[in-house]
């Protein structure tokens, strides 16, 4: 039975304020929630968490037995597999009872060519702590690294650490010969630092007022910060930069990137001073990434290329790009990876991922084989050049997270460590399946799915659906030990791979983008009314999730089709996009009018995100029970839009089950600490199970 709802939720107050753009003028009057230094606006809040706990409160036990599941079946005390890098193997380590990882190395021994591993996760003899993220986090209610960046010959470690969720980070510089952390301190950094091949000098990036990274600062090892020089500034709005160091170390690449345009600049490592140097102009929807491999730098790039082809240039003189792999419709090439004898092509075809190795001096590449139907593979951490062994990483819904090492000459594949699963996990008690919804305009939409073996397919089994449907991210098949909790419970768990992601190439985004987005919402109600029609569950007993812009589509489906589902789950949720994308002073704005369009200077843009955007969308409507999770101090997905959009279902739909819950000292992410995220994720889950009537 499902928990009751007490019949007082907190009530927002009302202050119109009125938006007129394009001739039509529309009164919010929940905008005044975006001021976050408002006592009204904490005092709502924090209402609202309180409510949530009351409502939650019969929920205790199920959400303590879900934690103590996963807690049970995870083996905290563990050892990452070491990464060699020059002289070391490199690895991370966590401790039972410790929320945060230890980053650790040990020095490579005579005639040592296999990654050393202890039993039990226990650490390797000769360890060298380089970071302990419990010390580091201790007396922080939140704590996240920014960058961990060892220098080329292993003297000095760049990190950079973030103790309200803010995603501003303070960057040091420690001497790993001696411990000291040099006084140096750079306030307010953004992810990604590169070196210089000598460790004299370090790149890095600052943001704007709008949370764009746009500076590349160039910092000597031993020098204030008032002494470091700006590299490059990037002036156009819809460009972020990115800086690192090639696997050759030989160059520092500096990319500036929009949604559908790249730059990319140059400086060799030999020279930090230097000045950076064009690879090719940018050209308005041409992308393109550069890897270095000896005499040539190779382009990734989507000129003529929907799916993107792979080229090359000189690395002495760079010019005209020669063809190295033609464009071939329906293989979507997403990232090239060069080691001195061999290429690794990353790709997808089909919905799935895959690599191609590509050997120097040979006509002949290959793609990689997996055994299973449904999986995900990519290249993991393979910091050396020179090498003739790969590393990657593979899972599928039913094989926990597994890292091998792949031998270029032998073409042996080698498990060196599969995520363990304690306690009676057996992977034959569950069978995944791939199945195919069909939209509204005939698009074969692909589900992938994982549930116990003989699960009934009489419509009886609740059903978690997962969605996402932007920026082309893809939402490939993965593991999770907390899911098992929903599976062992009769739960099915699938996923939706909905037009706006890249599952099945570049146009599968590029038709649910901008003037099209609405096909992904319509792509996710198919799939969800398949799985109902196909008999593996019914409305009453589906649960949909998604979070950031997933939680967009969590919104706009509950307008959509609100008899669709049981329930709803939108995580740190983009609900009030138009407001938003009206805004160019808020983060990130300007840089996504290329994903969702201009609504500030084009009407028909504003009408037709206006005819979408869920806090524009609400009617008087039965809606399913919604649970909306946000973060006081996340930068993405600012916490009004799910305070403004929880405050309008009370009003504009009365009586349903609503509940806001805000998370006071964390970012996008969530909480930080391994502990309080599986908390986090045993709160939804006990939800979600109540929802449709399973504990």
């Amino acid at each position: 039975m499902t928990t009751e709802t007490p019949a007082t939720p907190p009530v927002a107050k009302r202050v119109p304020h009125e938006r007129t753009h394009h001739g039509d003028t529309v009164v919010d009057e929940y905008a005044w929630l975006a001021e976050k230094d408002d006592p009204d606006t904490l005092a709502y809040l924090k209402a609202e968490n309180a409510y949530t706990d009351t409502v939650t409160a019969p929920l205790a036990g199920l959400r303590d037995t879900l934690f103590t599941e996963t807690k049970r079946r995870t083996q905290e005390t563990d050892l990452s597999v070491p990464s060699r890098k020059g002289d070391y193997w490199y690895y991370t380590r966590t401790v039972e009872g410790q929320q945060y990882g230890i980053y650790c190395r040990r020095a490579v021994r005579d005639g040592e060519t296999r990654p050393p591993a202890t039993a039990d996760g226990a650490p390797l003899d000769g360890e060298e702590i380089l970071l302990d993220g419990n010390a580091l986090a201790d007396g922080h209610d939140f704590f996240a690294l920014g960058t961990f960046d060892v220098n080329p010959d292993g003297r000095w470690l760049a990190y950079s650490t973030d103790f309200a969720g803010s995603e501003r980070f303070a960057l040091r510089v420690k001497d790993l010969q001696t411990g000291e952390v040099l006084a140096d301190e750079v306030p307010d950094t953004f992810y990604g630092t590169a070196w210089s091949g000598d460790g004299s000098t370090l790149f890095y990036l600052t943001v704007d007022e709008a949370w764009r990274p746009y500076r590349v600062w160039r910092h000597t090892v031993g020098t204030p910060a008032s002494d470091d020089v700006i590299v490059y500034e990037e002036r156009d709005e819809r460009f972020w930069v990115g800086v690192e160091l090639s696997r050759s170390e030989k160059f520092i690449f500096i990319d500036a990137h929009s949604k559908i345009t790249s730059e990319v600049r140059v400086i060799p490592a030999s020279n930090p001073t230097g000045e950076p140097a064009v690879i090719a102009e940018r050209r308005q929807g041409v992308e393109y990434s550069v890897e270095h491999h000896g005499h040539r730098f190779l382009i990734l790039h989507n000129d003529g290329a929907e799916d993107f082809a792979l080229a090359y240039t000189s690395a002495d003189s760079p010019g005209d790009w020669v063809p190295l792999i033609e464009h071939s419709p329906g293989t979507r090439l997403e990232g090239v990876d060069a080691f001195a004898h061999h290429l690794v092509v990353s790709l997808r075809r089909e919905g799935l991922t895959g690599l191609r190795v590509i050997t120097i001096g040979s006509t002949d590449p290959y793609d990689l084989e997996f055994p299973e139907p449904i999986y995900t593979v990519g290249l993991d951490a393979n910091p050396e050049y020179n090498t003739g062994t790969i590393r990657l990483r593979y899972s599928s819904l039913v094989t926990p997270d597994s890292v091998y090492d792949y031998d270029l000459t032998t073409r042996e594949m080698t498990l060196l460590k599969q995520k363990p699963v304690l306690g009676d996990f057996d992977p034959a008690a569950y069978e995944q399946h791939r199945e195919w919804a069909v939209a509204d305009d005939g698009t074969r939409v692909p589900i992938s799915l994982v549930c116990r073996a003989g699960t009934p397919r009489d419509g009886s089994a609740p059903c978690v659906i997962y969605g996402y449907g932007s920026y082309e991210a893809s939402m490939d098949p993965w593991f999770s030990v907390s899911r098992l909790s929903l599976l062992d419970r009769g739960v099915i768990f699938a996923v939706a791979h909905i037009r706006g992601g890249g599952e099945m190439g570049r146009r599968w985004y590029e038709n649910g983008k901008m003037l099209a987005k609405k096909n992904t919402f319509t792509d996710f109600i198919a799939a969800a009314r398949h799985l109902v029609q196909a008999g593996w569950t019914s409305t009453d007993k589906l649960v949909a999730r998604g979070g950031s812009a997933g939680g967009l589509l969590m919104g706009a489906v509950a307008n959509m089709a609100p008899d669709a589902f049981a329930g709803i789950v939108a995580q740190v949720p983009f609900v009030d996009a138009l407001n938003t994308i009206l805004d160019p002073s808020l983060p990130l704005t300007v840089t996504e009018w290329e994903e969702w369009g201009n609504p500030l200077d084009d009407p028909d843009v504003y009408a037709y995100m206006k005819s979408y955007t869920p806090y524009e969308n609400l009617a008087a409507v039965d809606y399913p029970a919604i649970l909306a999770v946000t973060s006081l101090n996340d930068t993405r997905v600012l916490y009004h839009e799910p305070a403004k959009w929880v405050a309008r279902l009370r009003a504009v739909a009365p009586g349903g089950h609503y509940l806001l819950k805000t998370e006071m000292g964390a970012g996008h992410g969530g909480p930080s600490g391994r502990y309080d995220a599986w908390k986090e994720e045993a709160f939804i889950n006990a939800w979600t199970l109540d929802r449709v009537g399973v504990r």
